[in-house]
């Protein structure tokens, strides 16, 4: 067990969290000797990277949770499902299906991809099987099943009771038109069943209905059993208050909806979950990732790309900055990964409790010792021309014949990923400067310096070398201009790896060969 004092000491932001919750909830938390955390999804489009990212950052407080008290805990993580889908996503096939049943509740539109019985359905499928994928310990709750089971009609008749009381909360955030038409319930319209947005006649509190302005025709609906749901803001709270809910997440965007709602729930007679706003992610324009759009980064693509671990180091990471997520992205979490791994090693209690893959490891840190860098791997499976793992592993074993794929199991995924990467986001986008006659000269030197070098020479040796022959060469007042024409001549790049260690490892002569064929 870590000890307790250096769970007091940590400013690691989900241990900060976890001690906020059973500060702020310790009435409620105490009461029913359980704490529920809870993440929200619109299945409106098909799940992204951000969803992951609110169960992976609401997993690494349940973590924090779980080294400061054995209470029962859980993590529900609710489909919105009941909602009308307002417009079409981009990224999904045949959206005249979707056109023709706008604005109706996402589990009662047919299924696009021809697979389930709904949308929502299809949604909630994906979204279930990302969430296993990754391992993650979570309830799944529908928001139709809630409401068609009657789950939530002691909830809905409480806030029909306190209807002008709620009316009076959301009213004065609205514009003079958007007053005149909002209702806090969204009955279902029995001849189009779609999601109708219509002014109140009248309330029926006795007999839980309400009755509705429906174009100049009366609608009378009850509110139980899933005949209507509710607005937003009011259908958060209600949820929270069903459900008793200590924590949750939310992106920046949400914040005046999440002020609203806890005023909702105070009106309800409880008070709102300890809350956690996060900045939004961006994709490489700086745009807000939209699962309706579907840019950025998807999470299948991480996943060939790089391991589960290094996307929730990178969820990890202030999560209160916007970040841009995208596939560029990708080498530098990995390395930033491998990098904290090594840190562990010689790191205190306290020091680890602030090391990001303690939370990506929920405490479990892998001992392996690292071989090399992501970005230097990229490098070897440029020059070596390997296509597949295990004639990569060939190479490396040539020249590092004590490793092996069984102690190394990091490693091992790496050269897949690597081999991955380089083929389909680096290698379309390398340029190869041509070395004009001087730079051929110094390029030259070098690989007759080379000569000089052996197999058994340290790296750091060899990088004094090329240090040398780039002083003598022209480059004596700017050698980040020598070691640029380097990379950008050998690996079409502005940036390369360091290259005493690179020539140690992938051979003298093989690199001495490479300079000569990019020098012809």
């Amino acid at each position: 067990m870590i000890d307790k004092n250096n769970i007091e000491k940590t400013n690691a932001w989900p241990f900060v969290e976890a001690k906020k919750v059973l500060r702020e909830r310790k009435k409620y938390i105490e009461k029913k000797s359980k704490i529920i955390l809870q993440t929200g999804y619109g299945p409106s489009g098909l799940p992204h990277i951000g969803t992951f990212g609110e169960v992976a950052r609401t997993t690494m407080v349940l973590n924090a949770l779980n080294q400061i008290t054995d209470m029962p805990k859980e993590i529900i993580t609710f489909s919105d499902d009941m909602d009308g889908l307002r417009k079409v996503p981009e990224n999904i096939p045949n959206p005249d299906v979707l056109k023709k049943n706008l604005h109706k509740p996402l589990t009662q539109i047919p299924d696009p991809f021809e697979k389930y019985n709904s949308f929502g359905e299809h949604n909630n499928e994906m979204l279930k099987k990302f969430l296993n994928d990754f391992n993650f310990n979570y309830t799944f709750k529908s928001s139709t099943q809630l409401y068609k089971s009657g789950f939530f009609n002691e909830s809905l008749k409480l806030i029909l009771n306190k209807y002008q009381e709620i009316m009076n909360i959301i009213l004065p955030t609205l514009g003079t038109e958007r007053q005149k038409t909002y209702s806090p319930f969204l009955p279902i319209c029995p001849d189009t069943g779609i999601v109708l947005e219509i002014p109140v006649l009248e309330v029926d509190k006795n007999n839980s209905k309400i009755i509705f302005d429906n174009f100049g025709k009366k609608l009378e609906k009850s509110i139980l059993d899933g005949n209507c749901k509710l607005q937003w803001k009011v259908d958060w709270a209600m949820r929270w208050f069903a459900l008793d809910v200590d924590f949750e997440m939310y992106g920046k965007d949400l914040i005046e909806s999440a002020v609203l709602s806890s005023k909702i729930i105070k009106c309800l007679g409880k008070t709102n979950p300890s809350g956690f706003a996060y900045e939004l992610f961006l994709d490489e324009k700086g745009e807000k990732i939209s699962k309706s759009k579907g840019n950025g980064i998807t999470i299948n693509q991480w996943l060939e790309y790089a391991s589960p671990e290094s996307l929730s180091l990178f969820m990890y990471q202030n999560p209160k900055r916007a970040k841009k997520l995208y596939k560029e992205i990708v080498p530098k979490a990995v390395d930033e990964y491998l990098d904290f791994i090594e840190k562990a090693k010689n790191q205190t209690e306290l020091q680890i409790l602030l090391n990001p893959v303690w939370h990506v490891h929920s405490g479990q840190i892998p001992k392996e010792n690292m071989i090399m860098s992501f970005s230097m791997l990229l490098n070897l499976v440029e020059t070596s021309n390997a296509n597949s793992k295990e004639l990569l592993w060939k190479f490396v074993k040539k020249y590092k014949s004590n490793i092996s794929e069984k102690n190394h199991q990091i490693f091992d995924k790496l050269i897949g990923y690597a081999i991955k990467y380089f083929n389909d986001v680096i290698k379309k986008n390398k340029k190869y400067k041509i070395p004009n006659e001087n730079e051929k000269k110094a390029l030259t030197a070098l690989v007759q310096m080379l000569d000089k070098c052996d197999e058994e020479m340290k790296p750091e040796d060899i990088q004094t070398f090329i240090y040398t022959v780039g002083k003598e060469n022209g480059y004596k007042d700017n050698l980040r201009d020598w070691f640029k024409l380097i990379y950008e001549v050998v690996f079409g790049d502005e940036n390369g790896p360091r290259m005493g260690f690179f020539i140690s490892f992938f051979g003298v002569k093989e690199t001495q060969q490479i300079i000569k064929d990019k020098i012809k």
